[in-house]
């Protein structure tokens, strides 16, 4: 009975870690949050996602979203793109990167690749200091106190910060799109 309450306790706390830091996320929605979705309205191209780790799995899962509310999205690994991939990116796109820290290696070496191609760069990052933000066009701020992990190691409470950021920067596309599904 003792580990039932253990694992109800444990499975009680991460909730409340990952709610308390979505609802701080609220605190960043701001003038350059709404900025930077007014820039994506009038984005020509697509939106490319980028990531690399955790964050590349949250950033198919945000291309995915933006592709069913209406907004042209392709997801590309950081790591693919700094390898080549890069060629997709055309200069009327705007690129999101997704990444907790912001100063990965290979976030380091992509953002000048990203620069070169003329797009706008927009850091979804949980590090507004980081080398990512500083060489961005719009910072979208999900910065978190600590992950649910224990050790504070896991991508838990932050990945699920960046997946909210990018459901609420979809759905203000959606709406200011006025996207409607036919049926």
């Amino acid at each position: 009975m003792k580990l039932t309450k253990n694992i109800i306790t444990i499975a009680k706390n991460v909730l409340q870690n990952e709610s308390d830091a979505i609802k701080n996320l609220l605190n960043h929605i701001n003038d350059d949050f709404e900025a930077c979705i007014r820039s994506l309205v009038d984005v020509k191209g697509r939106i490319i996602v980028t990531g690399i780790g955790k964050s590349a799995h949250i950033a198919s899962k945000i291309v995915a979203t933006l592709n069913s509310t209406g907004t042209p999205a392709i997801y590309m690994h950081a790591a693919d793109a700094i390898h080549g991939d890069i060629g997709m990116i055309q200069k009327e796109d705007a690129v999101i990167c997704i990444s907790k820290s912001g100063n990965t290696p290979e976030i380091k070496v992509l953002v000048p690749l990203v620069k070169r191609t003329g797009c706008q760069l927009i850091a979804l990052v949980g590090n507004t200091d980081s080398y990512l933000a500083s060489h961005s066009d719009f910072i979208l701020n999900a910065s978190i106190d600590k992950e649910a992990c224990p050790l504070n190691l896991a991508p838990t409470t932050s990945t699920t910060a960046a997946l909210a950021l990018g459901d609420a920067l979809a759905i203000c596309l959606l709406e200011l799109r006025n996207f409607l599904v036919v049926s």
